[in-house]
């Protein structure tokens, strides 16, 4: 049987390649560029109802939220794709809680949206959600996380999922990248944004006092404990417990806190009353658990208990594209924050800012905005007025590039950079070109092309160190495109 996918989106050049490509998968698409002749469809077509739809966000009239809704209401069970070339926390969040099969940003692999229409119409058997794990619906808060690169639409996607759940999830990535903002809209968007969030850093608490932070103590359960006290866990009772750098746990206390999340009981420190919480965990780290557990400094059944959703943080310079977002954000907040006029950077600043290793990551450049915001002589700052430090980091990262890249670069590369051998690569290129269509062999041009294409993918594999994902990301590709090319060619 062919199954019919309905397909809203005032581009036409995306209703167009998406109905060739479900064509091409056996599919029968019917398209809709406005959403009040979708709905009418919707409403008329009775037992003709699609098995699948993809609807744009942002369109006239109406947006793709407000069709989700309709379509909630007309047909609850009907799998719907959200697409939107303007991606961010809040609408990944809403498009999930108002019942999307999946969420995706534009430009997307039309490979990889067929075979999510393929999993999105499989048999399944119904679920149903327990009144304790409903969302609730006020989740509109401001977060703070900023991004529209690739990276960050994972992050944002992977919050959204789990946004109708309480299971444990454990945050990676290096300092500074944001885990705690994370954290904090993981519960904001859950069934327990209504209760506390708690937050407590294992780096910033002695060893010995860890155990009483978490579980409370006594009064009198040792030195200087002169009075009762709850622990983390009772505060967030009902809530959510952020335990920020795990790693740096003693393994005493690793015990004590694998059994308080497997039976959700404990004993405060000096106490012989068993109390009972109801907590979910989100732990983060920037170390290597797993190279922890084999020196034996962390427990690998504390590991697997955490690790049931595992999120990945991108580092600052792996999602380069988002620092201009970033930095206006943060000019903003220091200006505010610090009742100062607010500083605009030059084009040439935000270059130079893009070029930067950022080794603090997301943390560094906020910090990097108070300082020119207190620093900066005038209200527009230009590259003279960024730190000193940062523009030695800029050269440094350039040098490095330079010299990763110095094998293929062309019989230019010796001479300065300048707009001149920009055009003389690209009038070469262009020549090529036109010899190649201004001939009678036709597949001339076609092998120049393929040959391009493998350039940019050897030169993507190399930046990322053969990581096929991370390449076909910077390609603007899903990882199904690389590799059906890579395959293509032999690799």
């Amino acid at each position: 049987m062919i199954r019919t996918v309905w397909i809203l989106d005032d581009d036409s050049s995306i209703r167009w390649v998406l109905e060739r490509a479900f064509k091409g998968a056996g599919w029968q698409p019917r398209l809709f560029s406005e959403p009040k002749f979708f709905l009418e469809a919707l409403t008329e077509c009775g037992a003709q109802k699609p098995a699948l739809v993809l609807t744009d966000v942002r369109m006239p009239g109406m947006d793709g939220m407000q069709v989700l809704q309709e379509i909630q209401q007309q047909f609850s069970d009907m799998p719907v794709i959200v697409m939107t070339a303007h991606s961010d926390l809040e609408s990944a969040v809403k498009a999930f809680k108002g019942g999307a099969f999946e969420y995706i940003p534009k430009p997307f692999d039309l490979d990889e949206v067929v075979a999510i229409a393929e999993r999105a119409t499989k048999p399944k058997h119904s679920e149903q959600v327990s009144n304790s794990e409903k969302v609730p619906d006020d989740a509109d808060n401001d977060t703070g996380i900023i991004g529209e690169s690739a990276a960050m639409q994972e992050v944002f996607r992977a919050i959204g999922r789990l946004s109708r759940s309480s299971v444990s999830v454990l945050l990676t990535g290096e300092s500074g990248t944001g885990k705690e903002l994370v954290a904090k809209a993981l519960h904001d968007h859950s069934p327990r944004a209504e209760q506390p969030f708690v937050a407590l850093n294992m780096a910033a608490i002695p060893g010995e006092l860890i155990e009483s932070e978490l579980f409370g103590h006594e009064k009198g359960a040792f030195t200087g404990a002169q009075s009762r006290r709850a622990g983390r866990f009772q505060q967030a009772d009902g809530g959510t417990l952020f335990l920020d750098e795990i790693g740096d746990m003693p393994l005493a206390v690793q015990t004590r806190l694998l059994r308080a999340l497997a039976e959700g009981q404990f004993y405060p420190v000096g106490s012989h009353q068993l109390v009972t919480v109801n907590v979910r965990v989100i732990a983060a780290t920037h170390i290597d658990l797993r190279k922890a557990i084999d020196e034996g400094s962390f427990r690998e059944d504390l590991y697997h208990r955490l690790n049931v959703i595992h999120l990945q943080l991108p580092a600052l310079h792996e999602r380069r594209s988002d620092i201009p977002a970033l930095a206006e954000h943060f000019l903003a907040a220091a200006a505010k924050e610090l009742q100062m006029p607010k500083k605009r950077l030059t084009h040439a600043a935000m270059v130079q800012l893009q070029s930067a290793l950022w080794p603090g990551n997301v943390r560094q450049l906020e910090n990097t905005c108070r300082w020119i915001t207190v620093m900066a002589s005038g209200d527009v700052v230009d590259i003279d007025e960024l730190p000193a430090d940062l523009q030695q980091n800029t050269a440094e990262h350039t040098d490095t590039l330079t010299q990763r890249h110095a094998p293929v670069q062309s019989l230019d590369a010796a001479e300065p950079r300048s707009s001149g051998v920009a055009r003389s690569w690209r009038e070469s290129l262009q020549n090529e070109l036109l010899k190649a269509l201004d001939g009678s062999d036709n597949e001339r041009c076609s092998v120049l092309l393929a040959e391009i294409e493998d350039l940019a993918i050897d030169a993507a594999l190399a930046q990322t160190n053969g990581h096929r994902q991370q390449a076909a990301e910077r390609l603007g590709w899903g990882r199904n495109t690389l590799t059906r090319k890579l395959n293509k060619r032999g690799n």
